[in-house]
């Protein structure tokens, strides 16, 4: 049995959340990693919220782990691109994951808006608010409707959207706390803005 699988709780009965059939459906074909950038905002509570129920991920972030808040602490298991542009990372993090799920609670900028066009059509994708009671329900019909192993999770860098990263972090616990036994989560995990 993989180690996802042994670490895999059933979804709890909270609304909005799967019937039946969808639970046996995300059992069998589990999420098995998420993937992301390292910016500060929603890649940062992507890899908090990862360490901290124990969730495998990683990704790859710009050669210098560069971030808009400084170096990207070497704690996050990101690889870095050859090149310093942001858009080589978003580009290899899409092309290393089956879907992309991108966390914004007004309209895309940056390398969040630019996704579609490098997605191309075979790159499954979807965009939900954060905030928005319904999101979980639908990230989670849209990683089991494609069937996705690998989940590339982006969205605004904390400076063009102020408070995302908490209201990420908020929603990435409760989609993924029902899945993910918090008990195997590694003690380090951070709070706040995503820096040590």
């Amino acid at each position: 049995m993989s180690e996802f699988r042994s670490r895999y709780l059933t979804w709890t009965s909270e609304p909005g959340y799967t019937s039946g059939s969808a639970k046996a459906i995300w059992r069998r074909r589990g999420l098995a990693r998420v993937i992301t950038g390292g910016q500060s905002g929603v890649d940062r509570a992507v890899l908090d919220v990862a360490a901290e129920l124990g969730l495998p991920c990683g990704g790859w972030c710009p050669r210098g782990r560069w971030a808009e808040d400084g170096p990207i602490d070497t704690c996050y298991p990101l690889r870095e691109t050859p090149l310093r542009r942001a858009i080589q990372r978003t580009r290899w993090n899409m092309r290393d994951s089956d879907g992309t799920l991108i966390l914004a609670r007004n309209r895309p900028r940056g390398g969040s808006a630019v996704l579609p066009r490098l997605a191309g059509v075979n790159h499954p994708r979807i965009v939900v608010s954060p905030e928005d009671p319904r999101a979980p329900s639908r990230a989670i019909r849209f990683v089991m409707a494609n069937g996705l192993r690998v989940l590339n999770i982006g969205g605004p860098r904390e400076s063009e959207d102020p408070g995302i990263y908490l209201a990420a972090r908020a929603f990435l616990l409760r989609l993924f706390s029902p899945c993910w036994n918090p008990a195997k989560a590694t003690a380090k995990h951070r709070t706040g803005t995503g820096r040590s």
